[in-house]
């Protein structure tokens, strides 16, 4: 999943990088209300990571122009503001969830992982896929009982492939999901990717739509454990 951390202190927002990288998540960070709206023009995200105190502006400002826009990315708010008239007007404003600085990383992560699982219209992480098995809280994946090794770039397009719920996605759009906006790489990679998720998983967990992209196999679809 695409994470979109916007923190202006440039060592938390390193640090919160660093950890969900580690824990399965492609990220971009943004310093200011200006780059997290440019980041949100040129990218898909799956969530956001949002801080309310940014140097050119408010968060729960720019919360409520997304929200007034339609947009409906989940949003965490993580910031030192921890009053409940903070909070309230964080909710209020349409923050999905609300958590407070310090923080435990663990928390975070589970915290985002609950948001995507809602906004995924999932009640459960183990999703089944014909002979295999997702875990996606883990991102452990297994076939007849036995474990796949899968990296982090193929869980990352299984994820969004999983999260599309049969919708096909461009590739341009599952290269999104698999890298930051820093990360140069070959035209060719997301079709490396699926290349080895159908060796490892099946030929028909993935369809090629042509022209368009791909997505998750038909039959497939829905399948919650």
């Amino acid at each position: 999943m695409h994470i979109l951390i916007v923190e202006d202190n440039a060592l938390v927002a390193s640090g919160i990088q660093a950890g969900l990288e580690l824990h399965g998540f492609t990220s971009d960070t943004a310093g200011s209300v200006a780059q997290a709206q440019a980041h949100m023009t040129s990218r898909q995200f799956d969530a956001c990571v949002l801080d309310l105190g940014l140097p050119d502006g408010d968060g729960i400002s720019l919360l409520r122009q997304w929200r007034a826009k339609g947009l409906a990315l989940p949003v965490l708010i993580l910031t030192a503001r921890s009053t409940i008239e903070d909070k309230v007007a964080g909710f209020q404003t349409g923050t999905d969830d609300y958590l407070t600085k310090p923080f435990d990383l663990q928390e975070l992560v589970l915290r985002l992982r609950a948001l995507l699982r809602r906004a995924g219209g999932r009640t459960s992480d183990l999703l089944a896929l014909g002979d295999c098995q997702v875990n996606m809280a883990t991102g452990e994946v297994t076939r007849n009982g036995v474990a796949i090794d899968i990296s982090r770039r193929e869980w990352a397009l299984l994820q969004a492939l999983l999260q599309a719920h049969g919708r096909v996605l461009s590739a341009a759009q599952l290269h999104d999901s698999l890298y930051g906006l820093d990360q140069d790489v070959g035209s060719n990679t997301v079709n490396v990717h699926v290349h080895h998720l159908r060796k490892k998983l099946g030929a028909d967990v993935i369809d090629t739509v042509r022209g368009l992209g791909f997505r998750l196999g038909t039959r497939y679809c829905g399948g919650a454990a």
